[in-house]
């Protein structure tokens, strides 16, 4: 067996067989190797999620290391700086100012407190989480090996990945660019909160199934008033597509059409009437 002089580190000599030192090198050589091609893997793994994240959202980035940081959980981020917690940050902002926005334009009969018990609904985190699974989110997360994925992600993970892209793609593209893909993901969500949270409000469930059902929005008709200036009661109707409904009586004109909204959803609904005409006009 051949033995070999090496320098140690500090700096005396020792021999030792020439077989062992070529095995240490393979040995070294084969883990540079197995890490090296770990990395690649690793990479081309990311480059995969970052493209399929943008077939689903239907966006292509100009800077993609905005969607590689949304998309990159703090257990697979180098520091805490490169993980998507600071996009997060902003996409919350940037979700609510959307949806404040959007409920503000569509819905000007609500309330304040109508608009923010459904803005609440919609900007909520099961919310985010839901709408994150459906678009395929879940599908292009960079995590670390702490976050297993036995079954699926915590809902919050994904939640506050999808407030991160939303961010991104805010910063890329724009406002406009980051609205529209909001009130195309959350169109359903919106609607399902305005039915069940601001069902008091009967004109304007009224305006959003006509709308979405008969392509038309609701008019409102005064047949009748009665009673002196200072105490009048008004009859008015709703009329959609010239199709007149039944009217309801009110102690103002306000009053009167909200009225006249809910009789027109029973009628629409084939539900008994909430407010049936009197036999005679109130005094």
């Amino acid at each position: 067996m051949s033995k070999s002089k090496v320098t140690l580190s500090n700096g005396s000599s020792a021999t030792v067989d020439a077989d062992q030192v070529d095995d240490a090198v393979a040995s070294t050589t084969d883990g540079a190797l197995g890490v090296s091609a770990s990395v690649s893997a690793s990479v081309s793994e990311h480059a995969d999620k970052l493209e399929l994240c943008q077939q689903l959202i239907g966006y292509q980035f100009n800077n993609i290391e905005l969607l590689r940081n949304a998309l990159t959980h703090a257990s697979g981020a180098a520091h805490r700086l490169a993980s998507n917690e600071r996009l997060e940050f902003l996409g919350d902002s940037v979700l609510g100012f959307v949806v404040c926005s959007w409920l503000y334009e569509a819905y000007p009969e609500y309330s304040e407190g109508d608009l923010t018990k459904i803005k609440s609904a919609v900007v909520s985190r099961r919310t985010c989480g839901k709408v994150a699974c459906q678009i395929g989110l879940d599908q292009c997360l960079i995590v670390g090996r702490g976050v297993t994925r036995n079954r699926s992600y915590p809902r919050s993970l994904v939640s506050d990945a999808f407030e991160s892209v939303i961010a991104a793609v805010y910063l890329d593209g724009g406002h406009e660019v980051a609205r529209d893909r909001l009130q195309s993901w959350l169109k359903s969500e919106v609607e399902m909160a305005v039915e069940s949270q601001g069902a008091s409000n009967y004109k304007s469930t009224l305006q959003q199934r006509a709308q979405r059902d008969i392509a038309c929005t609701p008019l409102y008709r005064l047949k009748q008033e009665t009673g002196p200036d200072h105490c009048k009661s008004f009859l008015i109707s709703a009329v959609i597509d010239g199709k007149e409904y039944t009217a309801a009586w009110g102690n103002n004109k306000k009053e009167a059409e909200q009225k006249a909204a809910a009789n027109a959803l029973a009628e629409m609904s084939k539900q008994n009437l909430p407010f049936p005409l009197p036999e005679s006009p109130p005094e």
